[in-house]
C-alpha cells in the first residue's frame, strides 16, 4: 500500500483555508453539503466542459443567514461575466433554480494560467484529446510553468497513452515537489480526459515554495484578451 495523500486535503486547517466557509447545526449540515457539490459540479459542467471553456480552477462557497456567496476564480473572466454581465446573470439564476437560495456571484480572476495546477492539468488534458503526443504536451506544460516561476512541476498521466493496448503511467518531474513539508506551497490539480480508446487521468503537481516565501509567479505566454494562448506562426 502507498501512503498517497491529497495534497490539499493535507494542508486543509494548517496552512490552507476551506474551500466551503459556514457553519451549520446537526440538522441542517447534510443539506448544506449536498448544495454545495451540486453547485460545483453544475459550475463544472457548464462552463469547464462546454463551451465557451472558461477555465474555472476554483469554487469558493461562502453561507449567511440570507444568502449563498459564490466565488469562481477563473482564468477568462469574461467568458463568465459576458456582456454587461448577461452571462453571470444567466449563471446565478440557473444556481438559485437549483438549491432554491439567494445567490451573489464573485468573479475572481487567476492572473497566472500556467502556475495553477487545476488548469495545467485541463490544458494538457485538452491536449491529449486532440490526440497530440503526451510526452511533448507533458514536457511544453511544464516548461511554461517552470518560465512563469515555479520552483517545481511534476505532471503525471495514467491510462492508455498514445492508443497503446495495455495502460501505463508516465510521469514528468522538473524542480523538487516536497510533498512531505506541511511548510511547502504545493498546487494540486486533476483532470479526466475521456478519448475514443479510453479514459487517460492527469495529475498536476507545481510546488511554490514555502508559506510566506512563495515566488511571484508571473505570466510570459502571448495571450489574447480573452485569455486565450496566442496563435504561433
Amino acid at each position: 500500500m502507498g501512503q498517497k495523500i491529497h495534497p490539499l486535503g493535507f494542508r486543509i486547517g494548517i496552512t490552507e483555508g476551506w474551500r466551503s466557509r459556514w457553519f451549520a447545526p446537526k440538522a441542517a449540515y447534510a443539506e448544506f453539503l449536498i448544495e454545495d457539490q451540486r453547485i460545483r459540479k453544475y459550475i463544472d459542467d457548464k462552463l469547464n466542459k462546454q463551451p465557451p471553456y472558461a477555465a474555472v480552477a476554483m469554487v469558493e462557497i461562502e453561507r449567511t443567514r440570507d444568502e449563498v456567496k459564490v466565488f469562481l476564480h477563473t482564468a477568462r473572466p469574461g467568458l463568465v461575466i459576458g456582456p454587461k454581465g448577461a452571462e453571470v446573470d444567466k449563471l446565478k439564476a440557473a444556481l438559485e433554480n437549483l438549491i432554491d437560495r439567494n445567490i451573489s456571484m464573485n468573479i475572481v480572476e487567476i492572473k497566472v494560467p500556467d502556475g495553477n495546477a487545476k488548469l495545467l492539468a485541463e490544458a494538457v488534458s485538452e491536449q491529449l484529446k486532440k490526440r497530440a503526443g503526451f510526452r511533448r504536451v507533458m514536457k511544453m506544460r511544464i516548461e511554461s510553468a517552470m518560465a512563469c516561476g515555479a520552483k517545481g512541476v511534476k505532471i503525471q498521466c495514467s491510462g492508455r497513452l498514445g492508443g497503446a493496448e495495455m495502460a501505463r503511467r508516465e510521469t514528468q518531474l522538473r524542480g523538487s515537489i516536497p510533498l512531505h513539508t506541511l511548510q511547502a506551497n504545493v498546487d494540486y490539480g486533476q483532470a479526466t480526459c475521456l478519448t475514443k480508446y479510453g479514459t487517460i487521468g492527469v495529475k498536476v503537481w507545481i510546488y511554490k515554495g514555502r508559506y510566506g516565501e512563495e515566488v511571484v509567479m508571473e505570466d510570459v505566454s502571448p495571450r489574447g484578451r480573452d485569455g486565450r494562448r496566442g496563435k504561433r506562426g
